[in-house]
């Protein structure tokens, strides 16, 4: 099965010192570079997803600003292919639908951050244009979230949302999505 990686914003303004920092973003930053990097080795097929705010009024990722850059961690390498986006849903007004088909991809492997807005919003998304969906989980991360008087822990936020991604598609563990990629390779 094609298979295509996308890695979702995972973007500076997200770690320590940027101005929306999340719960344990290097922890997930890390996974995602451990299937970036298996990708990059199989000569699997790779997309960065690049959230650029436009306004410099608005609150984190900036254009042009430090903190809109991805983070070193999975840094994006001269000519790999990057989508740009100012939405929550990563294909909603972008060329990665395009990007996707001119592959042949038939299911992707999606990690990054927010694991409630933009990791939530592109799984459903790639479902939804008939891809077959892994999500990464711990490869992406979230924040603590505050609905009324009550805090919601990060952790419960996460766990939350993976739990309803189940309907679109599997939600795996890295080491078990590369073991999967694994066997299918050896086939």
């Amino acid at each position: 099965m094609k298979t295509a990686l996308i890695v979702i914003d995972i973007q500076k303004d997200y770690f320590e010192g940027g101005k929306n920092p999340l719960v344990n973003p290097l922890a997930a930053a890390k996974k995602a570079y451990e299937l970036l990097q298996c990708f990059r080795e199989h000569g699997g097929r790779h997309v960065h997803i690049q959230h650029i705010e436009e306004s410099p009024d608005a609150p984190f990722f900036v254009k042009g600003s430090e903190g809109s850059d991805i983070h070193d961690s999975v840094a994006h390498f001269e000519g790999e292919p990057i989508v740009y986006k100012n939405e929550v849903n990563s294909f909603l007004n972008t060329n990665l639908l395009d990007v996707l088909k001119q592959w042949g991809t038939e299911r992707v492997v999606i990690t990054g951050m927010m694991s409630h807005m933009c990791v939530d919003g592109t799984a459903r998304a790639a479902s939804d244009l008939g891809f077959k969906v892994i999500v990464a989980e711990d490869a992406c991360a979230t924040k603590d979230l505050k609905f009324d008087d009550t805090v919601v822990p990060a952790d419960h936020v996460h766990k939350s949302f993976m739990a309803a991604l189940k309907a679109y598609g599997d939600v795996m563990k890295t080491d078990e999505v590369i073991a999967l990629l694994a066997s299918e390779m050896s086939r």
